[in-house]
């Protein structure tokens, strides 16, 4: 059996949290009221840092925006949003540790509290298959309704998504002898704690101590 290697994406695999940068993209492009959503968004943001975000209540307002627009507009809009913020981040330290996991033949899965519509096109730059993200409601033409399917994909519900994806593939954590989750906040904790291997990844001061006291191993990839 291969080893399991998950990944957390915003300040782990890149220095940004893509969601607030969303935001402020469509901020910029005028899509949204500049000074409302700048600062709706900011506030989310700051709650996001302290440890009081409500993941709920984030998605329900991320995703509401999305709805707003049609799917074509939002994907061309995307594509903006790569090429002028991601793809420039997309660093080879990152890039490196994925592929030595991948080469290992190693099953790597990216585990993002971020929803899958802003998140998707950032794992296949990075050339990762397996996504787990919070999962925006689609109309059949798919457009976005902005509602939440099942529960958001952060702190514990991490747990759930990955056991929910090993289940449907057949597998459990106790099937690998090695399982890995690279992550850089508190947040994730829960699931850090239930791998083989937690590595705190360009830790905030929070996971930092948290990791120190543990004995768990700190890497950085990039300063952010």
């Amino acid at each position: 059996m291969t080893n399991l290697a998950l990944f957390d994406l915003d300040h782990t695999l890149i220095p940004l949290d893509s969601d607030y940068e969303w935001g402020q993209f469509l901020s910029r492009t005028g899509a949204v009221d500049r000074e409302a959503f700048a600062k709706r968004n900011a506030e989310f943001f700051a709650q996001y840092q302290n440890g009081t975000l409500d993941p709920q209540e984030y998605l329900e307002f991320a995703l509401g925006t999305l709805a707003q627009f049609p799917r074509s507009q939002l994907d061309a809009w995307h594509r903006e949003f790569m090429d002028e913020v991601i793809h420039p981040v997309l660093l080879p330290s990152a890039r490196d540790l994925l592929k030595k996991h991948q080469d290992a033949g190693d099953l790597v899965a990216i585990v993002t509290a971020t929803n899958r519509f802003v998140t998707a096109p950032i794992a296949q730059a990075l050339n990762v298959e397996h996504l787990l993200a919070a999962e925006p409601e689609l109309k059949p033409d798919g457009n976005l309704t902005g509602k939440l399917v099942g529960i958001p994909t952060s702190g514990a519900g991490k747990i759930a998504h990955t056991n929910a994806w090993l289940a449907a593939r057949g597998l459990t954590l106790k099937d690998f002898e090695r399982s890995y989750f690279y992550s850089d906040s508190q947040a994730d904790i829960p699931l850090l704690s239930i791998v083989t291997h937690p590595i705190a990844t360009n830790p905030n001061a929070l996971l930092t101590a948290h990791a120190k006291a543990q004995g768990w191993t700190i890497i950085n990839l990039f300063n952010d």
